[in-house]
């Protein structure tokens, strides 16, 4: 069977390095990428601490980003902290589970968020006396399927990775306009939501238990 990942770079190089360490193939057909935005910083003193959900924002969030190196960053996973790191930010706190496990962890406290990320965002509920004020520094632009990976989906046997509701969508789009069956197509989402923006009809379909690669390979794994 073919494993295949489409999510943007680097992080879909990142995936299949993780995949061929578990002894994993994984093709790499990125069917969109991430482009900076242009944005405006508010005034890092309104704030406490930055609650970022992709490593994307260190990446593109471009020279505004050093008007809040003093703010801790409140990540929603280990590689959006590696990146925070790299870019000489303090992260004091990592989420499991996706950022409203973050926002949970501080219910019953006080504190403002400058909320970082891309134009699609997850929808959270911050408990009473957590104010989030939000900028978008990227967006996903998403890109035609290339012939390579129409062909090699057409012979049917394939797992495709899907890290996020808006390439899902994508993919079943792209899939239905070439005429590309979906019953030979099996998918291994980073999510339930993710797994409910693909739709129906393919082989199959299923979500890793917690979001992050690690989970997503293993539930790849046993899919394969």
């Amino acid at each position: 069977m073919s494993l295949i990942v489409i999510r943007p770079e680097p992080g879909a190089t990142s995936t299949a390095a993780a995949a061929r360490a578990r002894g994993l193939d994984m093709e790499v057909f990125p069917l969109s990428e991430a482009q900076a935005t242009q944005w405006s910083a508010p005034d890092p003193q309104n704030f406490d601490a930055l609650l970022v959900g992709s490593a994307n924002v260190f990446r593109l969030g471009g020279a505004w980003m050093d008007a809040f190196r003093k703010l801790p960053v409140h990540a929603v996973g280990q590689t959006t902290a590696e990146a925070a790191r790299s870019a000489g930010f303090q992260v004091d706190l990592i989420g499991k589970g996706g950022l409203q496990s973050i926002l949970d962890a501080q219910a019953g406290q006080t504190i403002r968020y400058l909320r970082l990320g891309g134009a699609e965002r997850v929808a959270v509920n911050p408990a009473p006396g957590t104010v989030i004020e939000a900028r978008t520094v990227y967006e996903i632009v998403h890109l035609p399927m290339p012939q390579a990976l129409a062909d090699r989906l057409r012979e049917g046997k394939a797992l495709v990775l899907l890290h996020s509701a808006g390439a899902a969508r994508h993919f079943a789009a792209e899939c239905d306009g070439l005429g590309i069956a979906r019953g030979g197509i099996g998918l291994a989402c980073l999510g339930p939501r993710i797994a409910e923006a693909a739709g129906e009809g393919w082989a199959t379909i299923a979500s890793a238990p917690q979001p992050g690669d690690a989970a997503l390979l293993a539930l790849a794994a046993e899919l394969v």
